[in-house]
Formats: C-alpha cells, sequence, structure tokens
C-alpha cells in the first residue's frame, strides 16, 4: 500500500508539471498573438495614414493653394530656380528627376529626423486639410510626403502630361511603425485625351535598408 501511495504520488507530481508546462505555454502563444496583433493593428494605422498623405499630395497637384506651380507650362516654376527666394516655403517637398536613370529624389529626403521639417511636406499643409494626432489609436504623427516630377522623353512621345511620383510615409501609435507607399500620378496635358489620375501603386516595405545602404556609399 505505501508503495502504490509513492506512485501515486510520483505520478500525480508528474501530471501537475506537465499542466504547468502546458498552461506556460498557452499564456506565452497567447502574449505572443495580442503581440502580433497590436503590431499588425499599429501597421494599418501607419498604413491608412500613408495613404491619406497619397491623396492629400494629389489634390496638392490639382487643387491646392499652389497647384498652378504643376501646370504643364510652368515646368520651370515646379523646382530648381523657380524655388528660390521668396517661393522656397511654397516649393516644400518638391523634387525633379534630372534623367530617366537617376537616383530618385526620395531616397534621400529626410522623412523621419531632424530636417523632415523642412524637406517633405506634412499632412494638410497646402490643402488645408487636419488629421488627429498622438492620442489613443491615432497616428504619433502627422504622415508626410514628396513629389518628384519624373524625367519626360519628349523625342517619343507626343503626351503633354506631366507624371509625379509621390511618396508618402505614415506613422502608427508608436514613432517605430512607420509605412512608406508610392504611386505614380499623370497630370494631364493640353494635347492628350487621357485623364488626370493614378497610374500605379505600391509599398516599399524595405525603404530603411535601401536608405541605409545608400548611405554608406
Amino acid at each position: 500500500m505505501k508503495r502504490e501511495q509513492g506512485m501515486s504520488l510520483v505520478v500525480s507530481m508528474l501530471m501537475l508539471a506537465a499542466l504547468a508546462v502546458i498552461t506556460l505555454s498557452a499564456a506565452r502563444i497567447a502574449l505572443q498573438e495580442e503581440k502580433s496583433a497590436r503590431a499588425e493593428r499599429d501597421r494599418q494605422i501607419a498604413m491608412q495614414a500613408a495613404q491619406a498623405a497619397l491623396l492629400d499630395a494629389e489634390l496638392d497637384i490639382e487643387i491646392s493653394a499652389r497647384s498652378t506651380l504643376f501646370a504643364p507650362d510652368k515646368a520651370g516654376d515646379r523646382v530648381g530656380a523657380g524655388c528660390d527666394g521668396d517661393r522656397a516655403d511654397l516649393c516644400l517637398g518638391l523634387y525633379s528627376q534630372s534623367g530617366p536613370a537617376s537616383r530618385p529624389a526620395w531616397l534621400d529626403v529626410d522623412f523621419t529626423g531632424e530636417k523632415a521639417e523642412s524637406s517633405s511636406v506634412p499632412y494638410g499643409r497646402f490643402t488645408g486639410k487636419t488629421m488627429q494626432t498622438g492620442a489613443g489609436p491615432l497616428p504619433v504623427y502627422p504622415p508626410r510626403y514628396v513629389i518628384e516630377l519624373l524625367a519626360h522623353d519628349e523625342g517619343k512621345t507626343q503626351d503633354s502630361a506631366r507624371y509625379y511620383r509621390i511618396t508618402a510615409i505614415g506613422f502608427g501609435t508608436r514613432a517605430a511603425t512607420q509605412v512608406v507607399l508610392q504611386t505614380l500620378y499623370r497630370k494631364a496635358g493640353e494635347n492628350t485625351m487621357m485623364p488626370a489620375g493614378r497610374t500605379s501603386w505600391r509599398e516599399i516595405p524595405n525603404w530603411k535598408e535601401l536608405r541605409d545602404a545608400l548611405a554608406q556609399k
């Protein structure tokens, strides 16, 4: 009887240990799932903020206070010499591609550092739109964007439209959560029947790695 009671005690202890391991594993899985869900929710907040910035940039091109800078006959006023002096603030976040194979301007723009205010456009700057930030399930910072005029090969096409590359960054509830989206936007010219609008869309998930790699060169 004593031997049987001793074996029962050992079996009970083993069962309790197994139950404890199972309980700890389940708790760990639950915590990991909660952490993943929280991170995904934060990423979706950043994604929506970046989407809003893309739309804001498109309105900037078409109907904002500086939309005349994007007219097809005002190419020289968008960037460069046209943005010197008193027009520097009006031309915030505007860049031009020097050639089809030139390095994209968005890779050199500071979206999150000390120069962000002087190199990219915060949401609503030229459209007057507002976005609540910094509290609860809201982006910690307003999204930002830049607009880059792409090089246009006049020798291959008679299309007078201009094409812009818009790059926007959105933030989640934490500054470390960032999503970068990019579109090509077509500004219709006078000698074309094709309408203005977005022609492509993509997310750039490795934009930090790209910037870091270029910074080391």
